[in-house]
C-alpha cells in the first residue's frame, strides 16, 4: 500500500499496512485527497471494503489513537486493558504492563519518574517486593493516562524549549506559550525561531566564545543550525521542569533506545508525522526542491535520485559535517 500511494503521504494521507488515513484542512482540500487516493487505488486494481471505510470524519481512531482537529489522544477503548490491569504478582506480570503502558508514554506527563519504582522492581538483581511506593506508582500512571491531549504545533507562534539535566538523566520540554496556556510538541525546531530556556545560568554564555575550541565548538557549530535565543530561567520558578532532569533523552541517544527496546518502547512514527500534515501546506514537490537547495542535504538527495541505493560513505566522507550527520540518520 505504501508503495502504491507513494509521494501523498506528507500531503494526502498517512498509511500503515492496510490502513489509510486521509486528511484534509478543509472540506474541499479533503474531497481533492481522497480523489488522488481513490486514483491510485483504481490504477492498482485495488478495491476497498466499503463496509470498513468512514467518510468526512471529524475524528478518527488511528493506531490506538483519536486523532482529530485538537490534536492526538489515547483510545480509551485501546487502554482500557492498561486502566483495568491487576496488580502484577511477578516480575513477568510487571513487564507486560510496562511494555504495553509505555505505548502512550508520550501523553503521561512525568512518566520516567512516576514508574521508576516498577522500573526499580524489573532489574536483574532486585527482589520483587512490592511496596506501597509501587502501588502508588502502578496507579498513577494508570490515572494519568485518562486525561491528556497533544496538540499539533503552530508554525506562527514561537518554540520554548525547556531543558535540564542532573546525574540520572536529560530532559527537555518542547512548548508555545500561548497566553496561559502551553501546547506541548517535539522535533519541530528546525527552521523557526525558539526561546531556549534553562537553569544553567552558565549556558547563557554559550555562543559568546571568541575562539571556542574542542567539544563547545563542536556544540556551537551544531546549534547554528538553529535560531534561538538562550535564557536563564530560575527552578523554582519552573513548575513543568521538576522532572526533566528525571525523564530520559528517547529520540537522539543510542544508549537510551537501545534500553527501551529492551522493555518494549514503540516509536509511533506514523502519529508524529500526522502532527506535521495538518500544518505543513508544502507539497512534496516544493519540500524537494527546498531539499535541493539546501548545501547540507543536496548531496545525498541527488545520489536518490539517481541510484535507488543508499549512498556509501565513501561517497559522503568528503561532504561537510551537517552532510555527513543527515546521511548518518
Amino acid at each position: 500500500m505504501e508503495t502504491v500511494l507513494s509521494g501523498l503521504s506528507s500531503e494526502a494521507c498517512l498509511v500503515y499496512l492496510d490502513d489509510i488515513l486521509i486528511v484534509g484542512r478543509t472540506f474541499e482540500e479533503h474531497i481533492k485527497n481522497l480523489r488522488k487516493v481513490f486514483q491510485r487505488l483504481q490504477k492498482a486494481n485495488l478495491k476497498l471494503s466499503l463496509k470498513k471505510c468512514r467518510f468526512f470524519q471529524k475524528e478518527v481512531t488511528y493506531l490506538g489513537h483519536i486523532i482529530s482537529a485538537e490534536g492526538v489522544k489515547t483510545d480509551l477503548g485501546k487502554i482500557k486493558a492498561v486502566v483495568d490491569w491487576p496488580r502484577p504478582e511477578t516480575v513477568h506480570d510487571l513487564r507486560s504492563f510496562l511494555g504495553l503502558f509505555t505505548y502512550y508514554r508520550r501523553f503521561v506527563t512525568n512518566f520516567s519518574t512516576i514508574a521508576r519504582p516498577l522500573h526499580k522492581l524489573t532489574q536483574a538483581k532486585s527482589n520483587f517486593n512490592w511496596t506501597e511506593e509501587c502501588e502508588n506508582s502502578f496507579n498513577s500512571l494508570k490515572q494519568a493516562l485518562t486525561t491528556p491531549i497533544l496538540t499539533y504545533p503552530r508554525t506562527d507562534k514561537d518554540f520554548i524549549l525547556d531543558t535540564d539535566a542532573s546525574n540520572e538523566g536529560i530532559g527537555a520540554l518542547l512548548s508555545h506559550n500561548i497566553g496561559n496556556e502551553e501546547q506541548h510538541f517535539h522535533h519541530y525546531l528546525y527552521g523557526q525561531k525558539l526561546l531556549l530556556r534553562t537553569v544553567h545560568v552558565s549556558l547563557r554564555w554559550l555562543l559568546n566564545f571568541k575562539e571556542p575550541e574542542g567539544q563547545i565548538a563542536r556544540w556551537i557549530q551544531r546549534l547554528q543550525e538553529y535560531d534561538f535565543e538562550i535564557q536563564h530561567r530560575k527552578g523554582t520558578s519552573r513548575g513543568n521542569a521538576d522532572a526533566l532532569p528525571r525523564r530520559p533523552c528517547r529520540e537522539s541517544c543510542k544508549h537510551c533506545s537501545n534500553a527501551e527496546k529492551k522493555f518494549g518502547i514503540e516509536t509511533d512514527t506514523s502519529v508524529k508525522v500526522l502532527t506535521t500534515t495538518f500544518v505543513d501546506a508544502w507539497s512534496s514537490c516544493e519540500i524537494q526542491k527546498a531539499q535541493l537547495e539546501d548545501p547540507a542535504i543536496r548531496p545525498i538527495l541527488e545520489r536518490k535520485l539517481n541510484s535507488e541505493d543508499r549512498p556509501s560513505w565513501q561517497e559522503i566522507a568528503p561532504e561537510s559535517p551537517a552532510t555527513k550527520r543527515y546521511w548518518a540518520l
